[in-house]
């Protein structure tokens, strides 16, 4: 039996019971979108997630300040006080991997404005800083190597501190009081939004660390060393020598915890991934029952109409159809069935998709491989769930078939 002679019979069985054709596919059609949707938004949300990683910095990876054991009270992150600027100074001459390092001081301050005041994060910094976490000066310009050798008393605001003191006022050039001291503005960073833990990147300000130690914090070692690895892959390598450089340079034995923490961001945003693809494999698993529903309700369909085309089937093997051509024009008629489920469920996934992408504010990519993995998991489902019914046809005894009422 030819292939086109197949599909003419399979349309004309479809047409023949317009309404329980329509609700037969509404299974396959409703699985199919819902698993294309979900893949549209997991590769969306993915997209989202390494746009994020990438916003927090140049390949960062940071050190910062542990804990320690005092009289058997362990003190939180931050509690050590080993980092230094040499530190930073060894890391970036003794480890190749690593290309940029910026020393850092931070903590919470008061500022101050004309009737102005608002409490947020200082940053003390090196000029590297801006080019490892990518940050863009809207207006004026970076801390200097001068101003850092100075402890000069500049600084750099962010986003929101700048509208919280100046409103739509240039604040370069102007004079802040930072802990009491008198801080110039000489530049303001663009707005970066919100992290994705949350958290305002825009709520803080930027001053050389060496005038952070000096005037408002009051210490000689550092809380951070920001580095910047030379490549995305590098960084679990990098991450390694900077911590066998450090253990080694303060004399930490074999056995013995580090003083200092090791942070990347990738170790977030990879947890984060984890969590999302184990949601959307959730979600797929879900949609897939829509799928198994859409299947036995193109098996039951396929048993009631072999049940009520008994007698025209024993009429076709009396004039020579043989068994196999029985099969395959009901097998053709339930892999009919389950593939216009299939290209309706592909249409209603795009549009979804889309839709939930206008909502989100996402930009959604439909992945080629998902409408053909889409369209031949519907032809599997047809096969699987039509080959009992096609099957039953052609065992079909035909004198029996044909005395049939």
């Amino acid at each position: 039996m030819n292939f086109d002679v197949i599909l003419r019979q399979a349309v004309c069985a479809v047409r023949r019971n317009k309404m329980r054709s329509a609700l037969t596919v509404l299974g396959i059609m409703i699985g199919i979108a819902a698993v294309i949707c979900v893949v549209a938004i997991s590769s969306a949300g993915s997209r989202q997630l390494q746009l994020a990683l990438d916003n927090l910095g140049d390949n960062l990876v940071w050190v910062e300040a542990g804990g320690r054991t005092v009289n058997g009270v362990r003190t939180g992150t931050g509690g050590t006080k080993s980092l230094t600027v040499e530190d930073a100074k060894a890391i970036l001459a003794q480890v190749p991997l690593v290309k940029k390092v910026s020393p850092q001081v931070d903590g919470h301050v008061q500022i101050v404005y004309g009737n102005q005041n608002w409490g947020t994060h200082y940053r003390g910094e090196s000029p590297e800083y801006l080019e490892i976490r990518l940050w863009e000066i809207e207006s004026g310009v970076n801390i200097s190597q001068d101003d850092v050798d100075r402890a000069a008393e500049v600084c750099i605001l962010g986003h929101t501190v700048r509208t919280q003191l100046f409103s739509q006022e240039d604040p370069v050039g102007k004079v802040i009081k930072v802990a009491n001291f008198p801080c110039k503005v000489i530049g303001s960073l663009a707005a970066k939004g919100i992290s994705v833990d949350g958290q305002d990147q825009d709520d803080f300000i930027l001053v050389p660390y060496t005038m952070a130690q000096r005037k408002i914090a009051g210490i000689t070692w550092l809380k951070d060393i920001m580095c910047s690895a030379v490549s995305n892959d590098a960084i679990p390598i990098a991450s390694a020598q900077i911590k066998a450089l450090l253990r080694d340079r303060h004399r930490i034995r074999s056995g013995q915890p580090d003083d200092f923490n090791m942070r990347t961001p990738q170790d977030v945003i990879n947890a984060r991934m984890e969590s999302s693809n184990t949601l959307s494999l959730l979600l797929i698993a879900v949609a897939s029952v829509s799928l198994l529903v859409g299947g036995i309700g193109i098996m039951n369909v396929m048993l009631v109409s072999v049940t009520e085309r008994t007698r025209e089937i024993g009429i076709r093997m009396a004039v020579g159809a043989t068994e196999g051509n029985v099969r395959l024009q009901f097998l053709g008629e339930a892999v009919t069935l389950s593939l216009l489920g299939g290209l309706m469920g592909v249409f209603l996934g795009v549009i979804g998709s889309y839709v939930i992408g206008l909502l989100l504010g996402w930009p959604m990519l439909i992945s080629p491989q998902a409408i053909v993995t889409a369209a031949a998991f519907a032809v599997a489902v047809g096969i699987i769930f039509g080959y009992y019914p096609a099957h039953k046809a052609a065992a079909l005894d035909p004198i029996v078939a044909l005395r049939y009422e």
